[in-house]
């Protein structure tokens, strides 16, 4: 069940801006906090108790609640605003504590690291931090001062080809970092 929840979360995430912009005709805001704030409820009481993941529900929460109760169609536009602050803050207090976040994944198919790749991903980290902190100011100057229209396109598009490419990038390095290894 937890794992069907977490999978429909990345789902609302990824279709998120497009229903904004889309279903701003049809529905209220309160309406997409109702059922942001019920995936996000339903995760909270069914998620595996990990160090900061029921700290990020609450806080999703909580924005719901306010979405809610000020009704705002403004106010739905920070939700990716909150996942890159959310993604950002994961990130970054795994390079403050214990196994930085990069690193985790890359144990999770070869759990014998040599040294040079643990500082590798620990770079490797970093980099989705400045990214994550990239995305989140660019939605909130998009929320601030731009269209709906240019929300849609960064938010629904850009972000996502841009993380594509950070993969896409990483990949290479990582193949060049191996060979010299």
């Amino acid at each position: 069940m937890s794992r069907l929840i977490g999978l429909l979360l990345v789902i609302a995430g990824v279709l998120y801006p497009f229903a904004v912009y889309f279903g701003m005709e049809h529905f209220s805001p309160w309406q997409f906090a109702l059922l942001l704030g019920a995936l996000w409820a339903t995760r909270a009481l069914t998620a595996e108790r990990r160090p900061g993941s029921l700290g990020m529900a609450m806080a999703a929460i909580g924005f719901c609640l306010l979405l809610g109760v000020f009704d705002s169609p403004l106010l739905l536009r920070w939700y990716p605003v909150l996942i890159s602050g959310f993604m950002l803050t994961l990130f970054g207090l795994s390079l403050m504590r214990g196994m930085p976040m990069v690193e985790r994944l890359a144990r999770l198919t070869d759990p014998e690291l040599p040294e040079v790749a643990i500082r590798y991903t620990r770079r490797v980290t970093q980099v989705w931090c400045l990214f994550f902190l990239f995305n989140g100011l660019v939605a909130a100057a998009l929320t601030l001062w731009a269209p709906l229209s240019w929300w849609t396109l960064y938010t629904g598009l850009i972000a996502y080809g841009l993380m594509g490419m950070l993969f896409a990038g990483e990949w290479i390095v990582r193949q060049r970092v191996r060979g010299r290894a």
